[in-house]
């Protein structure tokens, strides 16, 4: 897959190609229908699979950084993406000359005139451009004028209820991340780099722990996780601690993963961090013995959680 931003030229595309359009925040179950029906109906027509999203999102654009946490980060949002077998991702950026781009002029430049749009197909709630008017209908008004089909297809139900970004959101940020995977087609996960901390883990505790730079994106709700820890693709089951520390008096927010049967220097590397279950509040101990055999706990329950089937990824 290659990742392209306009106006740079995209090769292969003069015979036409499939296209989708999204913010596609955490590649969700209805996200990779969607994703796979582009991908499944290019190849059938010969043509290559575009998607097109936007970046900042559109969101943060309007409101600054007034808005809840993504469930992915960009970078995250293009290797999941990527791993759907998509030809092309094209981001564009939004500024103020995109937001109040009419959808009639989105269709001609982009769609048309860029990406020789031979077939669109969108979410059941996709609506662009100046006042989100470019709807399905007006699409496919425009189709026939312009000469591309546009198909729209129907939400993902799981449960009784729309697979959506909301929704998983919500769940992550109460801890319940194994009713988010169901939703998400995968662990949440997020990816980081290893940093220095306060070096109490090994020194005090005797479980020394990885952590990470935190980003602007969502993080579960406070507490003890077992988790997979992804380092140079190797897995490794882990148990992670996301709060404050409250036995120490921390008041910054840290993630501090504890990679169980490792030992290697990681300082500076790129760690992706696969949650699976919530084991516990965090807690303020009264002192060091009760935190470390506490953690001995977790470690424990961690293991025994990570070796069941539904466990692995």
């Amino acid at each position: 897959m290659e990742c392209i931003s306009l106006p740079e030229h995209i090769p292969g595309l003069e015979h036409g190609s499939c296209v989708t359009i999204g913010n596609f925040d955490g590649v969700h179950q209805g996200h990779r229908h969607l994703l796979a029906r582009v991908r499944d109906r290019a190849r059938q027509l010969g043509i290559p699979s575009v998607v097109i999203t936007f970046e900042p999102h559109p969101q943060r654009f309007f409101t600054g950084s007034k808005i809840p946490p993504f469930i992915t980060v960009y970078e995250e949002k293009i290797a999941l993406i990527n791993e759907l077998g998509i030809d092309f991702v094209v981001c564009l950026e939004f500024d103020a000359a995109l937001a109040s781009m009419a959808p009639e002029e989105f269709v001609r430049r982009i769609l048309v005139q860029d990406m020789h749009t031979q077939e669109l197909i969108i979410g059941y709630d996709y609506a662009f451009g100046k006042g989100r008017q470019g709807n399905y209908a007006l699409l496919s008004a425009l189709g026939l004028e312009l000469g591309f089909s546009v198909e729209q297809l129907d939400p993902v139900i799981l449960d009784g209820a729309i697979v959506s970004s909301t929704r998983i959101r919500e769940l992550v940020e109460s801890g319940d991340v194994w009713a988010a995977r169901p939703l998400l087609g995968r662990f949440y996960r997020v990816t980081g780099t290893v940093v220095h901390g306060q070096n109490r883990g090994g020194r005090l505790l005797g479980f020394p722990t990885a952590n990470m730079r935190l980003r602007d994106e969502l993080f579960p709700q406070t507490g003890v996780y077992c988790c997979w820890a992804e380092v140079e693709g190797t897995l490794h089951q882990a148990v992670a601690n996301i709060g404050f520390n409250p036995t120490f008096g921390n008041d910054v927010l840290s993630v501090e993963v504890h990679i169980l049967d490792f030992q290697a220097d990681l300082y500076g590397s790129t760690m992706r961090v696969h949650f699976v279950q919530r084991l516990r509040g965090e807690k303020k101990f009264a002192g060091l013995d009760e935190l470390k055999a506490q953690i001995s706990c977790d470690v424990e329950q961690g293991r025994n959680i990570l070796r069941l089937p539904e466990a692995q990824l």
